[in-house]
């Protein structure tokens, strides 16, 4: 064998090393990274070490999740929702918290409701030039004043960067520009974070948007 030859063998062997590794490795890292950040969330006089006398990793994670289901458990009663109102009252009176909270509140409501419209539908969508094809994701349709301005019928689209999709641009296109697909979003999602290399598999049939 070659000397060549077995470097190209060597080589193969280290890449393929790497792609069984690669994704347990950033995965056990990612999963550690939440753990720790939750654990160390908790105030010192709640860490299990000063209720138990010990350290219990995810103690934190429990905590967390305990805390975000007892919250939802009181917000979704007529006296939670009214704590609620009287929370956000608070809130939206303080000037810099006020911009920031209305915001992001807007966005998770939008978002995470369980009857919401965003991210409904995959489509391809010319951008950002003629004849150059990108997947957007369906977020609603343009606002009264917005629609009234425009020659016709209109949708909203969210275009994500890659391989970053929690950035990207927002575009207002004629609904006869917007090619439906056949993918579900989860699907389309990792078609753009994995900048095409993996190409979707399952289908779903298309919607109406």
């Amino acid at each position: 064998m070659s000397l060549s030859l077995g470097v190209f063998v060597l080589k193969r062997y280290f890449i393929a090393g790497l792609l069984f590794w690669m994704p347990i490795g950033i995965t056990v890292w990612v999963i550690s990274t939440v753990f720790k950040t939750l654990d160390s969330v908790l105030p010192e006089g709640l860490s299990p070490r000063a209720l138990f006398g010990l350290d219990i990793p995810g103690f934190g994670v429990l905590a967390v999740v305990l805390l975000v289901f007892l919250t939802g458990l009181l917000a979704a009663n007529l006296l939670g929702r009214n704590l609620v109102r009287a929370w956000e009252g608070i809130l939206t009176r303080i000037p810099l918290v006020r911009s920031i909270y209305s915001s992001v509140k807007q966005v998770s409501d939008t978002i995470l409701a369980p009857n919401g419209q965003a991210f409904r539908q995959a489509v391809l969508v010319q951008y950002p030039r003629q004849g150059s094809y990108t997947i957007a994701f369906v977020t609603g349709s343009p606002s009264a004043e917005v629609a009234s301005l425009l020659s016709e019928e209109s949708v909203s689209l969210y275009v994500p960067t890659t391989p970053n999709p929690t950035s990207g641009f927002f575009l207002i296109v004629p609904k006869t520009d917007v090619i439906p697909l056949s993918i579900g979003v989860d699907a389309a999602l990792k078609y753009v974070v994995s900048m095409g290399t993996v190409p979707p598999s399952s289908q779903v049939s298309r919607s109406n948007f």
